[in-house]
């Protein structure tokens, strides 16, 4: 870094809040995601102001700023993939204010994502979107990213409880977008234009959200399936039923196998297994709703349903949901989490062709996923030091994006596209979108400054 932006850089967050000391660079480095590179500096940043005079030094030196909260991002959206300097909003941490009787939260980019339940728990509110990383992803991220989870099926995703946004532009004037109503048609919607943006518009630094009463009852099931097809024809059947449960979880074969090689929870070696949680108000609502989906497993030939009788017995059913992740993560040098998603009425051929992709290339691939809104995480695992695996990888993950594009399906269901899936993007997009989608870019950042080389917007 230039010692004369250094310096001014110094001047705006002081002596504590910037480093380029090298270990702090590897570290700033990567994400979740495969992808590396070394930015030339990072900061820490407390406020907008700060924000705002960074990004129209950075703006007039033509500096790539990367903004950052927890690194969780598994596509290398926060990835400096041409140097310059990471902001890290992690100390714009406070919860602002909660306001039950207007159901909002008003919370700065950096609150981690349990922060925030914590504190709305006591109230008996919760904000719904759920994300798998809940104890370390930022709100901040979960705006850029229009992160999902586990709740997806019945609730949505962060897009559903976004009202407002304070944004830093490039040129570094702060917006007010939104409002703090439930309902607004004022003028261009351009809350929902920055949520999953990745921030290449601005720097998202603060958020009113929408926050719902947590229903108090939940009835929670597992089902086992010897057949993909029956399994797929079942969620496809549960999510037209007229109930939508809280939660559909899918746990494919090879993933019951290394879960079973690497934990004590014995698990049914069977095809597929199918996690399910109705919610409501009362025990007899979800018990209803509960008997119409083990009907529709029954109807399409499960071979064994496990039904929680108490609180414990549904955490133990929860358990190999929840540690799917981090047990593939352990079994191979290394892997790569896709999320592709599907109409849900194509989950059937989504999970034969996953297991075709896998054989064709020779390749494992361990599925799970929230099959209750058609978004399945195929784990690509691989040795990364095997060059004929590597190979194997990246030809299996073009065909996995293949599938789902030609099944009426999305490259990313809550992952974003970064650097990861920008090859892609032709696949999914006609001409015209991604002309408009740059022409944006160019809008809001005509020096490309925020998170370039992202989502193959053109420079």
């Amino acid at each position: 870094m230039d010692e004369r932006v250094k310096k001014a850089l110094i001047d705006i967050v002081g002596e504590e809040g910037y480093t380029d000391n090298l270990i702090d660079m590897v570290s700033y480095s990567y994400d979740a995601s495969e992808h590396r590179h070394r930015p030339s500096c990072a900061l820490w940043v407390e406020s907008a102001e700060q924000v705002s005079e960074i990004l129209k030094l950075a703006n007039n030196e033509l500096i790539p700023v990367i903004p950052r909260g927890a690194g969780t991002g598994l596509s290398g959206m926060a990835v400096p993939i041409r140097s310059g300097i990471v902001l890290d909003l992690s100390h714009m941490n406070r919860i602002i204010s909660i306001s039950i009787e207007d159901r909002m939260a008003v919370v700065q980019a950096g609150v981690i994502y349990s922060e925030l339940e914590k504190a709305l728990k006591p109230y008996g509110f919760f904000f719904p979107p759920d994300p798998a990383s809940e104890t370390v992803c930022t709100l901040g991220g979960n705006v850029i990213t229009n992160a999902g989870g586990l709740r997806g099926a019945k609730y949505g995703t962060t897009r559903d409880y976004v009202l407002g946004l304070q944004v830093v532009l490039p040129d570094g004037r702060i917006m007010r977008t939104g409002s703090k109503t439930m309902k607004s048609v004022s003028g261009y919607e351009l809350t929902r234009l920055f949520v999953g943006s990745e921030g290449t518009l601005g720097i998202v630094t603060e958020m009113n959200l929408k926050i719902n009463p947590r229903p108090p009852k939940t009835s929670t099931s597992l089902a086992t399936f010897d057949d993909l097809r029956d399994a797929g024809k079942a969620v496809s059947e549960i999510m037209h039923s007229g109930i939508i449960p809280s939660a559909l979880e899918i746990l494919g074969k090879h993933t019951i196998l290394a879960i079973n090689q690497n934990t004590d929870l014995n698990l049914p070696e069977v095809e597929v297994m199918l996690l399910v949680e109705t919610d409501g108000y009362t025990k007899e609502e979800t018990d209803f709703q509960m008997s119409i989906v083990l009907d529709v497993f029954k109807k399409n030939n499960c071979r064994e349903i496990k039904r929680a009788t108490s609180k414990e017995e549904a955490t133990d059913l929860w358990k190999a949901r929840k540690t799917a992740y981090a047990v593939l993560a352990r079994i191979m040098t290394h892997f790569v989490l896709e999320d592709i998603t599907v109409p849900m009425s194509k989950i059937p051929e989504m999970l034969e062709g996953v297991e075709a992709i896998a054989q064709r290339n020779n390749i494992r691939i361990a599925t799970y996923g929230h099959a209750g809104d058609g978004n399945l995480h195929p784990q690509i695992l691989y040795d990364g030091y095997d060059p004929e695996q590597v190979k194997n990888k990246e030809a299996a993950t073009a065909e996995l994006f293949k599938l789902s594009i030609d099944l009426g399906g999305t490259l990313t269901g809550e992952h974003g596209i970064g650097l990861s899936k920008a090859p892609f993007m032709k696949l999914e997009h006609d001409p015209v979108a991604l002309d408009m989608m740059s022409s944006i870019k160019k809008l809001f950042d005509p020096n490309n400054i925020l998170n370039p080389g992202k989502m193959a917007l053109k420079d």
